[in-house]
């Protein structure tokens, strides 16, 4: 099936989810994503069967309002949005920068989903305050609300009735996995920017992930990781550390945005960890899948 994403986000996983899954171990009771997002993945490990339950966290605690809308009660939130979409159109710059203010002192879902739908490439903006501060993209209106509104009850339909939403800490929510789980973490982008990055409401400090995932090793706890990168010769952020004996893949995701608005054609490859514990799952399983994956286990079997 096509999968739907409702919420548009910047630096989505949407394009890479087909990779990632192949990662997935059989038999996932639930995938549990504490970066969710635009939820890119549990939306694509709905879709193809990938796990039987699922359980979306997020510090950004209107994006996890506007989750549990979308899961559960897609009619109202698709009347909503069709109602800020329709109004927009007699009062210009005015009624988005109206919106966004209304926003910032409500935190009100339905105002997140308009903002998102027409903010400047679909990128999140906070200031210093945690206040949304993206301006609105004047070349277009968002989504029309009859497409908005398939991809919000094509969420609903992956995800009612076996989902579970919360916005905390993320390190408050890895607490409770079992060996038949799998978390699949997105955090914050590293090495971006010196200072302080204005698309996320806090940043992931590095020695503390670090101690996370050492916690999550002593458990056997199966995880993939979305953390660093690089464009061509120039790396973003660090290496997580050896010590955890993690399984490093680079995946292709496309050429440079930013090389290309200089006019030259600088390919960018994300880095993908697999904790030992996946590792132990996926490398055995069978003829089928050694062959579906020959690339992965070539590596994989290094380690065996």
């Amino acid at each position: 099936m096509r999968i739907p994403h409702p919420i548009p986000y910047q630096g989505s996983k949407r394009n890479l989810a087909d990779r990632i899954l192949s990662y997935f171990p059989p038999g996932v009771n639930t995938l549990i994503e504490p970066f969710a997002g635009s939820a890119a993945i549990t939306l694509a490990a709905a879709a193809r069967g990938k796990a039987k339950r699922f359980y979306l966290n997020d510090l950004n605690k209107p994006l996890m309002d506007l989750w549990n809308l979308i899961i559960n009660e897609p009619e109202r939130v698709a009347k909503e949005y069709e109602d800020l979409w329709k109004a927009q159109h007699q009062r210009g710059r005015s009624y988005y920068d109206k919106i966004r203010e209304a926003f910032n002192k409500t935190g009100r879902p339905d105002y997140f989903l308009y903002l998102l739908a027409r903010c400047v490439k679909a990128s999140v903006r906070y200031n210093a305050n945690g206040e949304f501060n993206q301006s609105p993209d004047n070349r277009r209106k968002g989504a029309l609300p009859s497409t908005m509104r398939i991809h919000i009850f094509g969420g609903s339909f992956l995800l009612k009735g076996k989902s579970l939403c919360s916005s905390m800490d993320y390190k408050d929510c890895i607490l409770m996995p079992t060996a038949d789980d799998l978390i699949y973490m997105d955090p914050p982008y590293q090495g971006v920017c010196s200072k302080r990055d204005p698309r996320y409401l806090k940043e992931v400090e590095f020695n503390e992930f670090v101690e996370v995932l050492e916690f999550l090793n002593s458990r056997k706890i199966s995880y993939i990781i979305s953390y660093d990168g690089r464009t061509e010769d120039k790396v973003h952020g660090k290496k997580l550390p050896g010590h955890l004996n993690l399984y490093h893949q680079e995946l292709l995701a496309g050429r440079s945005t930013q090389a290309t608005l200089l006019g030259r054609n600088a390919k960018t490859f994300e880095s993908l960890y697999l904790s030992p514990a996946l590792v132990e799952k996926i490398n055995p399983v069978s003829k089928n899948h050694r062959k579906k994956q020959s690339a992965q286990l070539h590596l994989l079997e290094s380690l065996s």
